[in-house]
């Protein structure tokens, strides 16, 4: 790792494809902006196509608008379907944030549903055209996560924004863990990565259906967030700097909530594997999407 390390260092992707969730803006649409600049062609993968389109038209480069809702399995499916040709690098960005309680398409959880379920699928259903890594977005609040299986959809519980962001962060890592284990298995040279923003001022602080939480992050984005353009780097260096499967990148600086990226440290849940193990039965049980390569 270079402590000086910007998205001014990212080799030529000439050749390369990219497909980026949550590509319209804030980290996602900063990634797309940095791998365009430097020779990508970048799969804008959104909810809002006209809204993607206006952001691809900012993008100085090669770029596609695709709509994906990563709330909705038809949706995911139907994306996947459409992936008719080998591509490099699945970038799994998108999320949601401390959202008031509600459902996905598919009757899951928001925040595990969107952030865990929706790529868990997806991801799945694009490794057979993948040929070199998938990077999934995690955060800091993974530390602080649980994963209740007795009730992994909060409906014997009373809601907690914060808790349930937290355990689909965690998610995210088990996830990446056991995505990477199955790869080595099935003797794939595929790789497996996660990456986290450190606290990054991004649009996920604007979406918290609570006026009083949205007005704190603002006034915390404000105060200590670094910018969009800075929370990229750990999702870039994870993209493309030549890393080992299961490696976690994230901030070096201020308890990782800024700086350069490099690796980042990740709780003992997160690196449980049989906690892993049974969430990735549990995720199979929940979205129908097996692992997708032949063992």
């Amino acid at each position: 790792m270079s402590a000086s390390w910007t998205a001014d260092h990212v080799p030529d992707q000439t050749g390369r494809t990219f497909v980026i969730t949550g590509a319209n803006s804030g980290i996602g649409l900063a990634a797309t902006h940095a791998l365009a600049r430097h020779g990508a062609h970048v799969v804008l993968a959104v909810r809002d196509t006209e809204r993607g389109a206006a952001a691809a038209a900012s993008v100085q480069g090669s770029t596609e608008v695709r709509r994906l809702d990563l709330a909705d399995l038809a949706s995911i499916r139907e994306f996947a379907g459409g992936v008719d040709r080998p591509f490099d690098v699945l970038l799994n960005n998108a999320g949601v944030m401390a959202v008031p309680e509600g459902r996905t398409v598919d009757g899951f959880e928001r925040q595990m549903g969107t952030n865990h379920l929706g790529p868990f699928a997806l991801t799945n259903l694009l490794l057979p055209q993948l040929t070199d890594r998938a990077v999934t977005q995690s955060s800091l609040m993974h530390k602080y996560g649980r994963i209740n299986f007795d009730d992994l959809g909060w409906e014997r519980r009373r809601y907690r924004r914060w808790q349930a962001y937290s355990a689909s962060k965690l998610a995210n890592l088990l996830f990446a863990v056991d995505l990477q284990r199955r790869l080595d298995a099935a003797g794939s040279p595929l790789r497996s990565l996660a990456a986290h923003p450190g606290y990054a001022a991004t649009n996920l602080q604007t979406h918290t259906g609570n006026p009083l939480v949205t007005l704190a992050l603002r006034a915390g984005n404000a105060l200590l967030a670094q910018s969009a353009e800075q929370g990229v780097l750990p999702l870039l260096y994870a993209a493309v700097v030549d890393l080992p499967g299961g490696a976690y990148v994230g901030p070096t600086s201020l308890n990782e909530a800024r700086g350069a990226p490099g690796l980042a440290g990740r709780s003992a849940r997160a690196t449980d594997e049989d906690l892993a193990a049974l969430l990735w039965q549990e995720s199979e049980r929940l979205t129908g999407v097996t692992f997708g390569l032949t063992t």
